[in-house]
């Protein structure tokens, strides 16, 4: 086994399925510990049994549930995960779910995709600052869309109740997730922060799509590239294949920026 990562945690959100599950197995291989997150306790027991199955020593793996549909459930799981490991080195934000085909929205008040796919990733980069700020060179990996490219930011009415479409509402999470990257890494924290494109994959997601996807594995190998020591990145990009890539030109436009970091924290702050 590699041991690349020997030493390190990282914790990976929608860890129970596709993208998530090979690459918290992928990154028990290179010898992290790895905090594996899913939506409920019986969907992380069985990903955790079938990781170890596949090779990961138990040991290594930590169970956390959330429902990312509930931002209070969301915090709680930072704050836990922030009281158990006071040195996070890696936040791989991987967790996203299809836009229903009507609008809906959580408890919260929030476009579910919005809030799972983009809120969720802000509120735990947001809160998971000390642990990751006292790893040193610690990353956040956010796992993006290259569907971001064809989204607009629904500044005046982000659920998008009154036009909506599920493709639009999914790539707004998307692109959101990609502009966000870089705050989520404060100047002198030590942390980087970036967005990659995994890929079209064979997950839950595929039919959003609509075509024949690459093995999961093919995706998550992408994201745990990005998650190695030796791999130099560049803080707020977004990488494709191993490279930076072109983004919407929204992706790194200040004032959109900072405009979509106010939304983020008025729909999480009185919630989470």
């Amino acid at each position: 086994m590699s041991a690349f990562l020997s030493g390190r945690t990282a914790l990976v959100t929608g860890a129970s399925s596709g993208i998530g599950w090979e690459t918290a197995r992928l990154l028990a291989e290179q010898g992290a510990t790895v905090i594996v997150h899913a939506r409920t306790a019986n969907e992380g027991e069985h990903a955790v049994e079938r990781l170890v199955e596949r090779g990961a020593a138990r040991d290594q793996l930590h169970l956390v549930a959330a429902d990312f549909t509930r931002l209070a459930a969301v915090a709680s799981l930072a704050e836990s995960v922030a009281r158990a490991f006071p040195a996070l080195h890696l936040l791989v934000n991987n967790a996203a779910v299809m836009a229903p085909e009507r609008c809906t929205l959580t408890d919260d008040g929030v476009e579910v995709s919005f809030q799972v796919n983009f809120l969720a990733a802000h509120l735990l980069a947001k809160q998971l600052q000390g642990p990751l700020a006292a790893a040193g060179n610690a990353r956040i990996i956010n796992v993006s869309s290259s569907l971001h490219r064809t989204a607009s930011m629904n500044w005046t009415d982000p659920n998008r109740v009154k036009k909506y479409s599920r493709v639009a509402a999914y790539a707004q999470s998307q692109l959101a997730l990609s502009m966000a990257a870089g705050s989520m890494a404060p100047a002198g924290s030590d942390i980087t922060s970036v967005s990659v494109n995994p890929g079209l994959c064979d997950t839950a997601l595929l039919p959003l799509y609509g075509r024949v996807g690459a093995p999961p594995a093919e995706g998550a190998a992408a994201v745990v590239r990005l998650c190695l020591p030796t791999v130099e990145l560049t803080n707020g990009e977004y990488y494709d294949d191993g490279d930076i890539a072109p983004t919407a030109v929204v992706v790194h436009e200040e004032r959109s920026q900072r405009r979509l970091a106010k939304l983020a924290d008025q729909l999480t702050t009185a919630k989470g």
